[in-house]
């Protein structure tokens, strides 16, 4: 159905055929989470951690209006270099593919090319979510409408740390999507182990985890699934921390005005600066983590 818009990369396709692990990620991380070269070196290093565990790993983007399941490491790079990529949620597809455009998929988008192509699960570093003072914005990501919807499960660090964690969680439980801590009792705030929300499912092993998701096909329960994995802790920056720099990129946020989907890449790289380069090395951190045990746990969904 969907073989005129994708291009499979012969590794990950040779991995689905014979039904071997395939982990999906995302390029918005390359193409505006992080600066060059720290964005290439750490997709490939992600790739590497895939792989080492016995599954394959399929970088998600979109160039020249093709979506591509397993970028190579050129392009990857080209994308790191290239300007006006786009990034892509669901509304942004119709656009960038009949424009022939290039884009980076957001935790959304990625999903959805995932299951367009037949994979299950997907490493990330965190999600979007609802934003602080969206009472009055209404700013809530489009990722958690996708958890909703589209089968596929999401491995990450927890919602990012710059948004309003206990409502993105009030969110998610009335979509009705499983939340799972990995190895803890507290949901992670991303460059924190702890955000002070305990933990509705609690999941200690890749197999435990893997035999959810198998049930969950079994059921024929649509929607995603978020498994979320605390930053190990030699890495983290402490909650205390951190939050008092969030609260000071967001008020510089609002003073210049921005909004929509500019606000996630300013309020990162704000932080990223005002903690001196320390969340941008947690981040990377973290992604690999991720990459470790979701690769851990696609080797173990029936």
């Amino acid at each position: 159905m969907y073989d005129n818009y994708l291009d499979v990369n012969p590794e990950v396709a040779k991995a689905l055929d014979e039904g071997q692990p395939v982990v999906a990620l995302e390029s918005t991380i390359i193409a505006h989470g992080m600066p060059y070269p720290k964005n290439v070196e750490t997709a490939l290093a992600v790739e590497d951690v895939i792989r080492g565990n016995g599954a394959v790993p399929a970088t998600i983007g979109i160039l020249n209006g093709r979506i591509k399941i397993g970028m190579t490491k050129e392009e990857i790079e080209y994308m790191a270099h290239a300007e006006n990529v786009m990034k892509v949620s669901r509304r942004d597809f119709p656009l960038v593919i009949s424009k022939k455009m290039d884009g980076a998929t957001t935790v959304a988008g990625t999903m959805i090319a995932a299951h367009m192509a037949g994979i299950k699960l997907f490493v990330t570093g965190g999600i979007g979510g609802v934003h602080r003072g969206a009472g009055e914005s209404f700013d809530i990501s489009a990722d958690l409408e996708e958890l909703k919807m589209t089968d596929v499960t999401v491995v990450c660090a927890g919602a990012k740390a710059i948004l309003d964690i206990p409502a993105t969680l009030e969110y998610l439980e009335t979509s009705g999507v499983p939340v799972i801590a990995y190895g803890t009792d507290e949901i992670p705030a991303f460059y924190s182990r702890s955000s002070g929300e305990k933990a509705n499912c609690r999941l200690d092993t890749p197999e435990e985890i893997g035999a959810l998701i198998s049930m969950k096909e079994e059921l024929g329960l649509k929607g995603g699934i978020l498994v979320t994995c605390p930053i190990p802790e030699a890495d983290q920056i402490p909650a205390d921390e951190i939050n008092g720099v969030i609260d000071e990129a967001i008020r510089e946020a609002e003073e210049q005005g921005v909004k929509g989907k500019d606000i996630t890449p300013f309020l990162l790289s704000r932080v990223k600066d005002l903690t001196e380069g320390r969340s941008l090395e947690a981040n990377i951190k973290l992604v690999l983590n991720n990459a470790d045990i979701g690769s851990k746990i696609a080797c173990n969904i029936k």
